[in-house]
């Protein structure tokens, strides 16, 4: 996707599986698929790509999000973020700057790869809120703490919004987890907003009550989401997430009707 001069590449790295009602719906409505299972398998489960998307732009190259990594767990299965990297001309090295939107596991996972420092030319970059979360704080995760604390010696982690690189700003979104960042590209009046997990299904951005699982804090997840599609509704503005279908860009429309996702 070009975003006036500046390229952003979605970086494939695996897939999950989950069972929709199981992590995704509406409280206390036991049929809400029922309206969406377009968006379902067979057997009704949602499945979620994994990976991260590279921005180019002058002479950075930022990686927002790592995948999940050489990881699988019958559920979640990675490993194809460096090839894909690696197709579209990128190696490791090239990257100058890696940017979380939050630490989930399966945001982190190349950030080291047994204990190495995948990326070893970059700065990288987290909201204060979600390391001490999910590394240094007294509730800190065991697995976060393994995959992260080699990167700590390059990881600047953030308060507030800031510009990362030209045309690429951080927005503090907490409610999926306390540091949850979104990042807005913009460049010759275009804009595209990487969403992280502010949405983990297309349907969230329709729905406006729909819970997942994974959120730290529900009602703030869902009005950060809300303001967010409300903000980009009906106009030329791209929103995408790393667990959309195809990992696509796409618009919010509303038509004079209920809002919904349309994939470019």
């Amino acid at each position: 996707m070009k975003i006036g001069d500046i390229q952003v590449l979605p970086v494939v790295d695996g897939v999950g599986v989950e069972v929709a009602t199981d992590i995704l719906s509406r409280p206390g409505v036991d049929d809400a698929w029922a309206c969406h299972t377009e968006h379902l398998g067979a057997d009704g489960t949602l499945e979620l790509p994994l990976g991260g998307f590279c921005i180019r732009t002058g002479d950075r190259t930022v990686l927002v999000d790592a995948g999940v990594g050489d990881f699988d767990n019958g559920k979640y299965v990675g490993g194809g973020m460096l090839d894909s990297l690696r197709a579209q001309g990128i190696e490791p090295g090239d990257v100058t700057d890696v940017v979380f939107t939050h630490l989930h596991f399966d945001h982190v996972g190349w950030a080291t790869h047994r204990g190495e420092i995948v990326f070893p030319h970059a700065t990288y970059r987290a909201h204060r809120a979600d390391w001490e979360r999910f590394v240094s704080g007294p509730d800190a995760e065991r697995d976060a703490i393994d995959k992260l604390a080699p990167i700590e010696p390059r990881m600047e982690p953030f308060d507030g919004d800031f510009t990362v690189a030209p045309g690429v700003d951080a927005r503090h979104v907490p409610g999926h987890t306390p540091g949850s960042t979104v990042y807005i590209v913009s460049s010759g009046g275009r804009r595209a907003l990487l969403l992280g997990d502010v949405a983990h299904s297309v349907v969230q951005l329709s729905e406006r009550d729909w819970e997942v699982i994974w959120d730290v804090d529900p009602v703030a997840a869902s009005a950060v989401r809300n303001a967010l599609a409300d903000e980009v509704a009906d106009t030329e503005d791209l929103v995408a997430a790393a667990h959309f279908p195809g990992m696509r860009f796409g618009r919010v429309v509303t038509g004079d009707g209920p809002r919904r996702f349309v994939a470019l």
